[in-house]
């Protein structure tokens, strides 16, 4: 007979774990308890030494499906006198700091979703939940995740919710949002503010979206703007009311079988779309899409961002509904997700209808954005479902580190002991708005853990928001190039150390020179290649006009004479004037800084080629040329690679052909792939791949093909997000690698 005390660290809290260990202790006759920590969970037992170790395998391989084990930590204690095994309440040591780590939201479970069908207290119950599903990061105030640290407290539960909450046999047990229609939070429907009073909800207001009117959703973590998917009408007035000329609308449909009425499936695509994130996943749009929905749901491009209803209300909604609904998040701009009904009035006037709930969202969470790329997840956007995101460290800091990212598609990151917690996506830090939602975020997750930063690490660049707030702090700080931190979110990702070669491709990043980078090559630590500096012409205004970026491209092999005799559409695009001014602007180097960004490539293609002449949102370009991608063309540009820089031939090529979009299209990402490749043969390292423009499905692809042919081992991120919403997960790793001798290992 013996008497152990283990700690357990990991996803341990909220997910069922403690009424799993509970039963499994009752069946192997051990005697004890277990309860909720600030670090996680601690279990004491006693009993026989095979029962004990039969517990520990069931720790390690027999987990409930949301539970996750980090680490477990055992000692021998003395012998108790105790007659059972019981689940006790959430302890609290001042000692320790907190470090248990919060639940993501997932969606519905299949058992909840049968309880909402059935006749009983859940019967079309929104908010219908168990210990396997439902809200969590959105609700928590603060750890242990208890039912009095949620936005729960308010409301008290019926006797039989507090019989179910309180069973550990029950799949309710301690399910801290536990609720139901007696107990619960009520829904409230609203047109033009006034209250509207009826006993069907549901089909109300799916009697609105088949009117064409524009409803506005409460979900998990905000609201959805929702409308009829297949009404060309209403999709252009959203489209005119959210200023959103061509960016894609994600579509709620009501199962896969509308899914696959109108975009291709694979099997992968259609185990993430039914997943317990429930993420919009990126699809292959079918050769029936412009029977079934708006062409203006995803205009001019062949994919279409799809998800499944996830929470109760959705499922209860879409029921009454035929076609597929627009699901954009409720916001306007670069602002963050709306979360309350008020601000909804206030900002977004031109919304009829209003369905609202009376649970308060403490935490806002977007929905994650992903798609499969070389038969593996690729996540764009890490939010509801897959963050918060905890990456384990095979060692533990000695220091709180905060890495608080970029300016685009903000993430921050905390370092604590052998974890980086990444924050949810918090977005582009363009408006007021914006930042003091990054402030928020940021004081939640400080608040979670009672975590003060001893160093920051920020981006170099001097104009970002959040260099400029972290020069405001009194704490150590460190800086680091933008595209360095693309490859250490890859090297965090698979627990890489050492010297590897990294491709960072992306849009714009601030450089170590000063310039615009955007398209570079490292053998560890250091920048080798890079291709060739183009001018953007006006600056900012390149980066939304790719014809600026082409005129750029042109005027640096031709004069200006000769650029307005040609009969391409670039300059077709200008005016003769227009084409003098910005003639003046690149000789004089006025408002013309240089960029190597690879997806400034993308804009001159789409340029050339007349696709895009101008866009609406950050990579329309490389999405429309992959659009046009042809297969059956084998053709490249000739490049060179001289002293390090890459130099893509384009404008000669442009010059004696005529221009085809398939062609360029297809020429740019097959030359991409062909520099990456002679690129890994030269340096003979492994190899990463990461940055915004490697969300081109069919580049990536393609370089993961060719790497293998090559027998070169190659690594892309898979479970963190590729593009900037990675950057703070590279720089915590950094500053992390380069304490490396410092460190503990654990």
């Amino acid at each position: 007979m013996k008497r152990f005390s283990y700690s357990i660290k990991g996803q341990v809290q909220g997910v069922g774990f403690r009424p799993f260990v509970y039963k499994r202790a009752i069946e192997l006759d051990l005697v004890g308890f277990v309860n909720n920590n600030e670090t996680g969970v601690e279990i004491q037992v006693q009993g026989k030494d095979l029962n004990i170790d039969a517990l520990e395998r069931s720790l390690k391989v027999d987990l409930p499906p949301l539970a996750r084990v980090d680490s477990i930590s055992k000692k021998e204690i003395t012998l108790l006198k105790e007659p059972s095994f019981k689940i006790i309440e959430s302890s609290q040591s001042s000692k320790n700091s907190k470090s248990a780590q919060v639940a993501c939201d997932i969606a519905i479970c299949k058992d909840c979703l049968r309880d909402i069908k059935i006749k009983g207290r859940f019967y079309n119950y929104f908010g219908t939940n168990c210990t396997n599903c439902g809200p969590r990061y959105s609700i928590i105030k603060g750890v242990p995740y208890d039912r009095k640290k949620t936005s729960m407290q308010s409301f008290l539960m019926c006797n039989e919710c507090q019989k179910s909450y309180e069973d550990p046999h029950d799949r309710r047990y301690h399910a801290q949002p536990i609720s139901c229609n007696n107990c619960g939070p009520k829904l409230s429907l609203y047109r033009d503010n006034i209250q509207i009073e009826t006993q069907e909800i549901y089909k109300r207001v799916a009697s609105y979206i088949k009117e064409g009117k524009i409803v506005a959703i409460k979900g998990i973590g905000g609201f959805h703007i929702v409308c009829d998917a297949s009404s060309d009408e209403v999709v252009k007035k959203l489209r005119a009311y959210k200023n959103r000329p061509t960016k894609p609308f994600a579509l709620m449909c009501k199962s896969l079988e509308q899914v696959k009425s109108f975009a291709c499936v694979s099997e992968k695509e259609e185990e993430l779309l039914s997943s317990k994130e429930a993420p919009i996943v990126i699809l292959q749009k079918n050769k029936k899409v412009d029977d079934e929905i708006s062409f203006n749901i995803a205009p001019n491009i062949d994919k279409i961002g799809c998800f499944l209803p996830y929470s109760g209300l959705h499922h209860l909604l879409i029921e009454h509904l035929q076609n597929p609904i627009v699901a954009t998040s409720a916001n306007l701009g670069d602002e963050p997700i709306i979360t309350n009904k008020e601000t909804i009035v206030q900002k977004l006037p031109f919304v009829d209808v209003i369905l609202d709930f009376d649970r308060e969202i403490i935490n806002g969470v977007d929905d994650s954005l992903v798609q499969v790329v070389d038969e593996e997840i690729q996540i764009l956007r890490a939010s509801r479902g897959y963050a918060p995101k905890v990456v384990k460290l095979p060692f533990a800091s000695t220091e709180k580190i905060l890495a608080v990212g970029a300016n685009q598609k903000n993430s921050i990151a905390l370092v604590m002991d052998e974890n980086i917690i990444i924050s949810p996506h918090i977005g582009d830090l363009g408006s007021l708005e914006a930042f003091g939602y990054f402030e928020r975020t940021l004081e939640t997750f400080k608040n979670f853990y009672d975590f003060e930063p001893e160093l920051i690490v920020h981006d170099k660049h001097p104009n970002y928001e959040t260099t400029k707030w972290a020069k405001k702090q009194d704490k150590d700080l460190v800086e680091l190039g933008h595209h360095l931190a693309h490859i250490y979110a890859c090297k965090a990702e698979f627990g890489l150390v050492g010297d590897y070669l990294g491709f960072s491709f992306d849009g714009t990043g601030y450089g170590d020179d000063k310039t615009l980078w955007g398209g570079e090559i490292f053998v560890g630590d250091s920048r080798k290649y890079h291709f060739k500096r183009v001018k953007l012409l006006g600056g900012e205004r390149a980066i939304k006009e790719p014809r600026r970026v082409a005129l750029s491209m042109l005027l640096e092999e031709l004069s200006f004479d000769e650029i307005i005799k040609l009969d391409l559409d670039v300059v077709k695009a200008f005016s003769k004037d227009e084409i003098k001014m910005l003639h003046q602007s690149f000789t004089k180097d006025l408002n013309a800084p240089k960029s190597s960004s690879v997806g400034r490539l993308f804009d001159a293609i789409a340029s050339f080629s007349n696709i895009a002449q101008s866009i609406s949102y950050e990579g329309e370009s490389g999405l429309l040329c992959e659009s046009f991608y042809d297969k059956s063309i084998k053709k490249c540009f000739n490049y060179t690679i001289e002293s390090g820089v890459v130099d893509m031939n384009v404008v000669e090529y442009i010059l004696k052909y005529k221009v085809d979009k398939k062609e360029l299209s297809t020429m740019l990402i097959n030359t991409l792939v062909k520099i990456i490749i002679e690129i890994s043969k030269i340096e003979k390292l492994e190899v990463i791949l990461s940055g915004g423009v490697f969300q081109n499905k069919t580049l990536l692809e393609l370089v993961c093909k060719g790497l293998r042919e090559e027998n070169i081992k190659f690594y892309s991120q898979k479970e963190t997000v590729i593009n900037d919403g990675g950057i703070a997960l590279g720089q915590a790793y950094y500053v992390l690698s380069k304490k490396i001798k410092d460190i503990k290992y654990v």
